[in-house]
């Protein structure tokens, strides 16, 4: 076993010791999905720094804390506080908590995040299924040596997200009088936004979206063997030409406005999902 699978079986262990429930479900509590931890039925608490290895989180909106418990009649891990490579974290340390769900059970991981909008025809306030990736982090969380035990050398990418999942949320958003957008988003190191010419390009690469993180965690889930299901929420208009200054405020009020109807989409998908 090599020195990553032996932290994530020991991380896992110290886990099990406090929770016997074995999750079918990871959900990373990225922005829109905050509160959807309130909503579980928790049977434990874990703060991420009782957790041996786990990075501790310096973002101010999160909160550091591992709840498993049950929501929407599945069994679920969710992790309440991401890591970003922005932060000073490796790669491997951004995903650490992904391997470690996957020891705890999980076959399914919801991921959602906060994204500028890059394709015109979006507006701030969508929410957007995510379709596929670019990884435009110029890293990758499985450089190294590989553990086989925790997935193949060459892991293939033609569907990191998976088909059904989204057919399932077009579906549930439609039920619940939802818009959706579906698109590709495109994951960047930050922290700071990008250019006009960046965003001009990233547009001609075929990005709707692009934002700070998902890309290296889906990356490691589907390494792992897990479905996932992604959600980004539009939280400004990235348009070159009628580029304006980013207002932080502004884009953090705007995801919290989005995130009640972000949370009811991703407990509707949840209840009827096929895991296992």
């Amino acid at each position: 076993m090599t020195a990553l699978g032996e932290k994530v079986e020991k991380a896992a262990q110290h886990i099990r010791k406090r929770c016997e429930l074995t999750p079918a479900v990871g959900v990373i509590l990225g922005t829109g999905l905050n509160n959807l931890a309130e909503q579980i039925d928790a049977a434990a608490r874990i703060s991420y720094d009782d957790i041996p290895h786990f990075p501790r989180t310096t973002v101010d909106t999160h909160s550091g804390e591992l709840v498993i418990g049950t929501l929407g009649g599945k069994t679920v891990a969710a992790l309440a506080g991401r890591f970003h490579y922005y932060e000073g974290y490796s790669l491997q340390e951004v995903t650490f908590p992904v391997r470690v769900a996957k020891a705890l059970g999980i076959d399914a991981l919801i991921v959602s995040n906060a994204a500028g909008g890059l394709n015109p025809e979006f507006q701030a306030g969508d929410l957007m299924v995510i379709t596929d990736h670019i990884n435009f982090m110029g890293d990758n969380p499985l450089i190294g040596p590989n553990d086989d035990r925790l997935g193949p050398r060459f892991p293939d990418m033609s569907e990191p997200y998976t088909r059904e999942y989204i057919d399932l949320a077009e579906s549930k958003a439609l039920e619940l009088g939802q818009k959706l957008r579906r698109g590709v988003y495109l994951g960047c190191p930050g922290p700071c936004l990008e250019t006009r010419a960046e965003y001009r390009f990233m547009r001609d690469m075929g990005a709707d979206a692009v934002g700070m993180s998902t890309v290296p965690e889906v990356i490691v889930a589907v390494h792992a063997g897990l479905k996932v299901l992604g959600f980004s929420a539009i939280t400004d208009e990235c348009f070159p030409d009628a580029l304006e200054p980013a207002d932080i405020d502004k884009i953090i009020a705007t995801a919290n406005a989005i995130e009640p109807q972000l949370a009811r989409l991703a407990h509707a998908c949840l209840v009827e999902m096929r895991v296992g």
